[in-house]
């Protein structure tokens, strides 16, 4: 049989389920953009939209869809409960439906496996009064996750998951969940592969989500040389290379822009040959390891570069710890 030149349009996930491959993610979009945004990647093709709490622009997200005037059921929306509401994770999926004018969601995840503590600094970040993150250090993940797996009962979620968890993470989840879950939503561009955490959650049966797929407006990413080349040889713009790059791997993608040309561009991906999968793969391997997003919780979340790139205050990675 000839080789398929086609890429998936969605991925299968463990409940069964399909998930569009390529999804607009809305992290960072600004008051009075995300809506045109949104509008306009559902006027081009997308069904799949990526929002969270946090984003502070679910309202806007939601005027976008209504406005789009796609029907509900042709959509997957995802959202996440923020950790200030680990141990409120109702309420923090109320406030969302409410915001995005929805009676579910098709994909709710856990943020961070950090539990902050509201308090008079801040609901959403709160500080210490030496300035670091108000941390509950004896939260037990678990938790959370007993509270998500209860809301599949009410019908108000079709799938859970998580996002930024690494694999002594997940190990410790793994030790009480009833529900594996559908995805990890992680940083994953060729500058932070995560092969590792790509093959574990393979192997559990969990898919992952790459956000920040094209770096950052600082990274040097879009500027490499060698994906400069991948992209002239295959006739099309670097954007397209790390966007195919992870659908191309079994991974949903979720670009974010406001730029009606940018998102209309990025819903096209193409097959990569294996010598272009290869030098991809290897980037990071050949010292350009390095992340854009990196929240400065306090301690090592399992990470192999976590470390290295400003937690100076965690422990070692090799020390890594879960509370049980």
């Amino acid at each position: 049989m000839p080789i398929s030149t086609e890429l998936p349009t969605s991925f299968r996930m463990n409940t069964g389920a399909h998930i569009p491959a390529v999804g607009l993610g809305t992290w960072q979009a600004k008051p009075g953009e995300v809506k045109d945004a949104v509008k306009h990647a559902l006027s081009v093709g997308y069904r799949h939209i990526d929002g969270a709490l946090i984003y502070q622009n679910e309202e806007e997200v939601g005027q976008g869809v209504k406005e789009s005037g796609i029907p509900r059921e042709e959509l997957f929306l995802t959202s996440k409960v923020w950790n200030t509401y680990h141990d409120r994770v109702a309420e923090s999926l109320d406030k969302t439906l409410k915001s995005l004018g929805t009676d579910y969601l098709d994909l709710y995840l856990v943020h961070w496996p950090v539990r902050l503590v509201a308090n008079e600094t801040s609901p959403l970040f709160p500080t210490n009064p030496d300035g670091s993150r108000a941390v509950d250090r004896s939260w037990n993940q678990q938790e959370t996750w007993r509270q998500m797996e209860a809301l599949l009962e009410t019908g108000k979620v079709k799938q859970i998951g998580v996002s930024n968890w690494s694999i002594p993470y997940l190990d410790h989840l793994s030790e009480t969940w009833k529900v594996v879950p559908a995805v990890n939503q992680v940083e994953l561009h060729v500058y932070n592969p995560q092969h590792d955490l790509v093959n574990y959650c393979r192997e559990k049966g969990i898919l992952l989500e790459a956000y920040c797929p094209l770096g950052s407006t600082d990274s040097p990413l879009m500027k490499d040389p060698e994906l400069l080349r991948i992209a002239k040889k295959n006739g099309v713009s670097p954007a397209a290379i790390l966007i195919s790059y992870q659908v191309n791997r079994g991974v949903v993608v979720l670009p974010k822009s406001v730029t009606a040309s940018r998102i209309t561009d990025n819903l096209k991906t193409i097959k990569l040959d294996e010598e272009d999968m290869k030098t991809l793969n290897e980037m990071a391997a050949n010292g350009k390891q390095q992340r854009v997003n990196t929240p400065l919780f306090g301690w090592d979340l399992g990470f192999h570069d976590w470390y290295d790139v400003g937690n100076k205050d965690a422990p070692s990675p090799d020390a890594v710890t879960v509370k049980a």
